[in-house]
């Protein structure tokens, strides 16, 4: 049976918003686990999604404070249904970002990161899959706030951007 994860970044609770949106709590429910990119901002987060999913794998971002950087790593891994996934909260400028996620995480199938707002899905010339949700509260410069879904079966891994 395949593996879905809700794959959320940049929540900024509660300072973009007061909850996360009814629309991920609701896939909260249907998913096996949550992948968290950073900038949290509060515990409460962490601490809601540790309570209500079987998996939490999360990174802290830069909006993070001490609490959460004492708590979470700067680079978070794992492998599920075959799948080598690695987090992290910041790639750097977009130029060049396929060459230098592959010298950085050679050993890694699936990148996720977040910090830019912005969502992003490609692959590298390795065949590296990076993917940004966006973020479910504060969308910036997007037309709509999005979440992603990522489900692993059997060493192979899809990708779907959602929005709010």
């Amino acid at each position: 049976m395949p593996t879905r994860l809700l794959i959320l970044a940049d929540t900024h609770l509660p300072k973009r918003a007061k909850s996360l949106p009814r629309s991920v709590l609701d896939e909260l429910d249907r998913t096996d686990g949550v992948v968290h990119a950073g900038d949290w901002v509060d515990e409460a987060t962490l601490d809601f999604l540790l309570a209500r999913s079987p998996r939490v794998i999360g990174v802290a971002g830069n909006n993070d404070g001490p609490a959460l950087h004492a708590r979470l790593p700067e680079v978070a891994r794992a492998v599920l249904d075959g799948v080598r996934i690695a987090v992290v909260h910041e790639t750097g400028p977009s130029a060049g970002r396929e060459a230098r996620m592959d010298r950085a995480f050679p050993d890694t199938d699936v990148l996720v990161f977040g910090h830019s707002h912005i969502p992003w899905d490609s692959t590298t010339a390795r065949g590296l899959r990076l993917v940004n949700p966006g973020s479910p509260t504060d969308r910036r410069r997007q037309p709509r706030c999005t979440y992603g879904l990522l489900t692993l079966d059997g060493g192979a891994a899809s990708w779907t951007l959602v929005p709010v």
